[in-house]
């Protein structure tokens, strides 16, 4: 069976949608992660875990959305960005037309921290339209999951963590020879209670956060399987839930 859109002819669509209110949406971002990562670090990391969910679940997924509200490290080369406001109508307007063909519910599987408060804005006005999204985030999970799996230091933006689970996916484009560690530097105006508007290049030369050097493969494929189970779970218990016990509740009297 297919699972993935773009693969699928109009009749096979028309018999998925007419049989299902669910799909899967994964989001990313083009954006430096340290010199030994790709740019697509965060939209082939939720490809790979959305389409493995897919075929586990019998959920349609979605292509990609490879770019993502990433400004911030705008200084380090490649990076693409987008404003909050565009990246939110476009995701926006994707469920939109999901909605069309009678989807009701939404597992967005983003890949890039940046993009969640846009994201959840998002979610709380579709959930008024009486679509409902949800929003998922392997290192979240990882997290929960495998607390000891890497030390604070590797869990950081382009650190051992995301590292390892891109060496598990895609070797070949990861080069651990410039692999590096960098401590975050403090800014001077930081203060406790204060949000500052700084950008990646603020904290870091290299654009890692934290320790990279002990990334590894092995880790990486611990993390891809037990946030991929993680999300199958919550995927089969949204499409066994009725969409009237998801949209908002009505006011209270």
């Amino acid at each position: 069976m297919k699972v993935m859109l773009h693969e699928m002819n109009r009749a096979e669509a028309k018999e998925y949608f007419t049989k299902n209110d669910i799909a899967i949406l994964p989001v990313g971002s083009n954006e430096q992660h340290g010199p030994q990562n790709p740019l697509g670090t965060d939209h082939l990391i939720v490809k790979a875990i959305a389409e493995e969910t897919a075929k586990r679940t019998g959920v349609v997924c979605l292509q990609v959305v490879p770019f993502g509200v990433s400004s911030h490290h705008k200084q380090f080369w490649g990076t693409i960005y987008i404003s909050p406001r565009t990246f939110q109508n476009y995701v926006k307007e994707i469920c939109l037309a999901l909605s069309y063909y009678g989807v009701r519910k939404i597992v967005i599987v983003n890949g890039h921290g940046g993009n969640l408060p846009a994201l959840m804005q998002m979610a709380r006005e579709l959930r008024d339209k009486g679509i409902f999204v949800s929003i998922f985030q392997w290192w979240s999970a990882a997290s929960k999951f495998l607390p000891d799996l890497f030390k604070p230091e590797e869990k950081g933006h382009a650190a051992a963590e995301e590292t390892s689970v891109n060496l598990a996916l895609h070797l070949h484009i990861v080069d651990m020879d410039k692999a590096v560690d960098e401590e975050p530097r403090r800014h001077t105006a930081q203060a406790e209670g204060i949000t500052l508007p700084l950008d990646t290049v603020d904290y870091t030369s290299s654009g890692v956060f934290g320790k990279s050097t002990t990334a590894s493969a092995e880790k990486g494929k611990k993390v891809l399987e037990i946030v991929v189970s993680d999300l199958v779970k919550h995927v089969n218990l949204l499409k066994e839930t009725k969409i009237e016990n998801l949209t908002q509740k009505p006011k209270v009297w």
